[in-house]
């Protein structure tokens, strides 16, 4: 069960696909983060929706806000991943130990092995804000990212 609007974040700290560690509380008190859960890097949907991201970008990272996705792969498979896409955000793996974030955000399916489409739109202070979770082929719709941002 994903965990509910309103609730504080619960921290992580993540290495992105350059090796460079990101933590939730480097951004509080200066930006909202879009955190958004991926099952794989290089499948379908995925792809499409983290491309779509790419291409809208300045409206998921700017001043006031960071859009952070995380995978179960590791660090090497999404540094190729994001250097073959274009991909220009930080990529979170979340690796090992082996969907610790993704269960403490209550994404991560235990059958697959693998995160579900889960986005949490958290504010300055750290809270959840609005969030959306799908089914692994149920890929995401951007523009209401767009719409609960602009309710912040």
């Amino acid at each position: 069960m994903a965990i509910e609007v309103g609730v504080k974040a619960p921290e992580f700290e993540l290495k992105d696909n350059h090796g460079r560690t990101v933590r939730l509380a480097d951004f509080h008190g200066q930006k909202n983060v879009v955190l958004l859960f991926y099952p794989f890097a290089f499948t379908g949907v995925c792809t499409g929706e983290l491309c779509a991201l790419r291409d809208e970008l300045p409206k998921f990272v700017n001043d006031d806000t960071q859009l952070l996705a995380v995978s179960n792969d590791s660090i090497h498979t999404l540094r190729v991943f994001a250097e073959q896409e274009g991909l220009e955000y930080p990529l979170l793996s979340d690796f090992w130990p082996h969907g610790e974030t993704s269960r403490a955000y209550g994404v991560f399916d235990e059958e697959k092995g693998c995160a579900v489409r889960g986005t949490f739109i958290i504010d300055k202070d750290g809270v959840v804000r609005w969030s959306v979770v799908n089914g692994l082929p149920d890929a995401r719709d951007l523009d209401e990212y767009v719409k609960a941002l602009g309710t912040l």
